[in-house]
Parts: structure tokens; C-alpha cells; sequence
């Protein structure tokens, strides 16, 4: 008879076995793959969106050759600032902070810094940050549940050992210290992912029942993702800075959540309804290059 333990291994979810492909000389990597697929999946739903609210077809695009880089550059840097351990302790390596490839996005600094090239893009275009934000938000939240999953093949940031049906198996070789027995985990990955389709439904919804504008849907989004993040948060048992016995990241969750929603109310109140169009006020909408002719 099969124990327990064997039991909630089968019914677990596997881990792929392989990651990168190689491809002649080239290696193609699983985790590149979905994160390019999550940007193309933005841009598609962002561009459809700003659209419907007056703006241009392939106008984010234009804005994501500004916001996509800045945005994997400071999610690069605020997970290295943060998780700085592995490249600058004791024991790490400087250059592998350079290995994106392999992992390693904080979601705060994408969006911080993304959000600046998207401000620098909407400035060419004629158009108002706060309208383009709220119009992108809900393409940028599905990215982010496709862009999870590259965390799966990574086998990386799952969290505390546990034998629920949906546990992770995890190889012996990425499993953590002190727990080199345990044989599946908690996938967080997937929860993550979960909290971004909802987050995603949850941005629409409002957005078509309350007709939201002036960046109050991007402020719900910051607050909805905030509270899915805290709670995944504490369930990773990947290397973190702690502060008060805290993952760093759960405190920024409280801060950047609250200051969301006071931000939220604060714009409902002062602004009920919708823009009337994307564009800056006296701003001469730029063409975009399918429509020069």
C-alpha cells in the first residue's frame, strides 16, 4: 500500500522538467517566452481599450517601446536591490545580476519604472498618462498571470512545503535548505497567477459599471493586486529581506495598497466622470507610423 506521502505526490502538480531549448546555438527559455507573450497580450488588449476611449490603433504600441524596456530594467533593479544576497553576499555573483534570463522581476519596480516610460511615450503622443493607464492596467494584470508561469518552469519562487492536491513538486536540486525532504510545495506561482485573472475581471467590471477615468483604474489595481500579493507573500519561502520579522515585500504591499486607495477615493470624489477623450489638454495628437503617409 502507498502512504501519504506518496498519495499527495500523485496528486500533485509536476514541475516541467526542462525549461530552455536549444535551438542550433540559440537557447530558447521558457520563462522569456511567456514574459514576451504577456507583453504582446497588453499591448493587444491596452491598444483595444485606449481605442474605445477615443484614442488611435497602435498608439501603445508606440508607448510600449518606451515602457517595456524601463519596465524589465526596474524590475530587474528592484529585485537585485531587494533580494541583494545572492549577488553581493557573501557567496554571490555580481555578473549574474545581468542574467534576467534566468529569473528574478519585482513587479514594483517594472511598474515604477515602466510607468515612467509609458509617461515619457504618452508625452510624444499627445496623450494623458492618467487616461492611457487606466485604458493599459487591465492588459499589463493578464501579463502578469501569463508571465507567472515562467516561474513555473524556473521552478522558482513556490512556497512552504505542504500536501494539498494542488501542491508543486519541486526537484530535489531547487528545493530550499531546510527542507530537503520535502517533495512538494505550496504552487504560488499559480496562486499569483489566479489573483491576476480576478484582478484583470475585477478592472473591467469597474471600470465598464463605474465608467472609472483619471488613473482611478489604475488605483484599483495597485489596491487589488496589493492585497492578493500579501497574502502569497507570506507563503514564499524564497530568499527576502525582512524587516520586523516581514517580508519586505509585505510591507510594501501595505504602503503602496493604502496610499492606492486613499488615491482612488480621493480622485472618485474630485472626478465622478470619465474623460471625455485620452488626449492632454492643448496637445496636438501625434500620428502614429500606420498612419503617416
Amino acid at each position: 500500500m502507498s502512504g501519504p506521502k506518496e498519495a499527495s505526490i500523485l496528486a500533485s502538480i509536476p514541475s516541467p522538467s526542462q525549461g530552455v531549448w536549444d535551438l542550433g546555438p540559440f537557447p530558447v527559455r521558457a520563462y522569456a517566452l511567456c514574459i514576451i507573450a504577456g507583453i504582446i497580450v497588453a499591448i493587444v488588449v491596452g491598444d483595444r481599450r485606449l481605442v474605445a476611449r477615443g484614442g488611435r490603433t497602435g498608439m501603445v504600441a508606440d508607448i510600449a517601446m518606451w515602457a517595456v524596456p524601463m519596465g524589465v530594467l526596474g524590475g530587474r533593479l528592484y529585485h537585485v536591490i531587494t533580494t541583494p544576497e545572492p549577488y553581493f553576499g557573501a557567496d554571490g555573483d555580481p555578473v549574474s545580476a545581468l542574467y534576467i534570463w534566468e529569473g528574478g522581476l519585482g513587479i514594483w519596480g517594472a511598474v515604477a519604472l515602466g510607468s515612467v516610460g509609458a509617461w515619457i511615450g504618452t508625452r510624444q503622443a499627445g496623450l494623458a498618462w492618467p487616461s492611457v493607464a487606466d485604458a493599459v492596467i487591465p492588459g499589463v494584470a493578464l501579463a502578469q498571470a501569463i508571465g507567472r508561469w515562467g516561474n513555473w518552469f524556473n521552478q522558482e519562487l513556490y512556497g512552504r512545503p505542504t500536501d494539498l492536491p494542488w501542491a508543486l513538486r519541486i526537484d530535489p536540486a531547487n528545493r530550499p535548505d531546510g527542507t530537503p525532504d520535502a517533495a512538494t510545495y505550496h504552487p504560488t506561482f499559480l496562486y499569483e497567477s489566479l489573483w491576476c485573472l480576478a484582478v484583470t475581471a475585477l478592472l473591467i467590471w469597474a471600470d465598464r459599471r463605474y465608467r472609472l477615468g483619471h488613473g482611478q483604474v489604475f488605483a484599483l489595481y495597485v489596491a487589488a493586486y496589493c492585497v492578493g500579493r500579501f497574502w502569497i507573500e507570506a507563503l514564499r519561502v524564497d530568499e527576502a529581506e525582512q524587516i520586523l520579522g516581514m517580508r519586505l515585500n509585505n510591507w510594501t504591499s501595505i504602503l503602496l495598497g493604502t496610499v492606492a486607495l486613499a488615491v482612488l477615493v480621493y480622485s472618485r470624489r474630485k472626478n465622478p466622470d470619465r474623460e471625455a477623450n485620452p488626449y492632454r489638454q492643448g496637445a496636438t495628437p501625434r500620428m502614429t507610423p500606420g498612419e503617416l503617409r
